[in-house]
């Protein structure tokens, strides 16, 4: 932490891993949906909370900040989820043949 601090270099670090922990997400978010639809979203919200209290928990500077980003990156993602139904119903995703009759059923109550 000592070296990342002397150099400067600590900025550029949470950025590199806040850059790689959001590009985590979108494949997490498309995976998610896919398999287990929206009703996985509790799970990222326990994850954003969990985030959160380790972010304010710890006094390390590094980890505080990446726990942060990994928290509103996890409530961020319930939207995304949701949203990620709505691309699937567009046809810009593939759907889960497994699960075509939710999709079916969204779709018709979409049209009432």
């Amino acid at each position: 932490m000592e070296f990342l601090q002397d150099y400067r270099l600590l900025g550029l670090v949470i950025g590199i891993c806040t850059f790689l922990i959001i590009g985590l997400f979108h494949p997490v978010v498309v995976k998610a949906e896919y398999y287990w639809g929206t009703r996985c979203w509790w799970l990222f919200l326990v994850l954003g909370i969990a985030g959160t209290a380790g972010s304010m928990l710890t006094d390390h500077v590094l980890l505080s900040a990446l726990l942060g980003v990994f928290a509103f990156s996890s409530f961020w993602t319930i939207k995304e989820v949701f949203e990620q139904q709505e691309r699937v119903l567009k046809g810009w995703f593939p759907m889960n043949p497994k699960r075509a009759a939710h999709y079916e059923s969204i779709r018709n109550n979409e049209t009432k």
